[in-house]
C-alpha cells in the first residue's frame, strides 16, 4: 500500500519535527511548510496530499486564511493545531471547514490516532452508494448529487450527511451524532453540530428541509 502523504504546517521547527517523527514512525510520508504562503504553494503543487495538519498563528497567512484558500478548491481533511482552545476559536475553525481541532499541548500519539481516524473515515467504502428522495451519496468517490446535480461539501459535512442518510427517519441526539461523526474521542461543544447542520442545509437548497430539528434532542432526516 502506498504511504499517505501529510502536509504539516507550523512556523515552529521543533513542533514540525515532533509531529513529523511520529507520523513517519507510523508509516506516513510528510512534507513541511513553515508559513501559510508556503503551505498553499505546496498544496497546489502536490496533488497527492491526503491530509493537512495546520497551525493557526503563522506569518504571511494564518491558519484561517490557509483553510479558506484550500476550501475553495478541495475538501482534503484538515486538522487544526493551535494553542487556542476557546469555544469561539473552535467554532470558527469548524465554520471554515476544519475537520478536527487539536489544542496544544497535545500527545503526539493522540494526534496520530486522530489522523488515522480522519483518514479511515474519509476512505470508508461501506455501502458505496446511498440514494434517498433525489439525494445520492457515493462514499467511494466522496461525492454528493441532488436531483442529478453535484454539490460541494467539506469532509465533515459529507460525513454528517452520510450519517443522516444511513439513519433515515431516526431521532438522533447531538451526543449520538458527535460520537459517530466526530469520533468518540472528541471533547468539543455539541453546538459544533448545529454549525455544520446550518451550512449543510444551505448547500442542499430545498432538500435541506429534510434535516429536521427535534428540540431538546437533536435531528431527524426524512422527507
Amino acid at each position: 500500500m502506498d504511504q499517505k502523504k501529510i502536509l504539516v504546517v507550523d512556523d515552529e521547527a521543533r513542533m514540525r519535527k515532533i509531529v513529523k517523527d511520529f507520523l513517519v514512525m507510523n508509516g506516513y510520508k510528510v512534507i513541511e511548510a513553515e508559513d501559510g504562503e508556503q503551505a498553499v504553494d505546496l498544496f497546489y503543487a502536490d496533488k497527492d496530499i491526503a491530509l493537512i495538519i495546520l497551525d493557526v498563528m503563522m506569518p504571511k497567512l494564518d491558519g484561517w486564511e490557509v483553510t479558506k484558500e484550500i476550501r475553495n478548491v478541495s475538501d482534503v481533511p484538515i486538522i487544526m493545531l493551535t494553542a487556542k482552545d476557546t469555544e469561539k476559536d473552535e467554532l470558527q475553525g469548524f465554520e471554515l471547514g476544519v475537520d478536527e481541532y487539536v489544542s496544544k499541548p497535545f500527545s503526539p500519539k493522540v494526534l496520530v490516532a486522530r489522523v488515522e481516524a480522519v483518514l479511515r473515515r474519509s476512505s470508508s467504502g461501506d455501502d458505496d452508494v446511498d440514494e434517498y428522495n433525489g439525494i445520492e451519496i457515493d462514499k467511494l468517490a466522496h461525492t454528493v448529487k441532488i436531483d442529478g446535480e453535484p454539490i460541494d461539501l467539506s469532509f465533515k459535512e459529507f460525513e454528517l450527511l452520510a450519517y443522516f442518510m444511513a439513519n433515515k427517519k431516526m431521532a438522533l441526539s447531538r451526543e449520538n451524532i458527535l460520537n459517530h461523526v466526530w469520533n468518540y474521542d472528541y471533547y468539543g461543544d455539541a453546538r459544533t453540530i448545529d454549525t455544520h447542520v446550518k451550512k449543510l442545509r444551505a448547500k442542499m437548497g430545498e432538500k435541506g428541509d429534510m434535516i429536521k430539528t427535534i428540540w431538546g434532542v437533536g435531528y431527524k432526516f426524512e422527507e
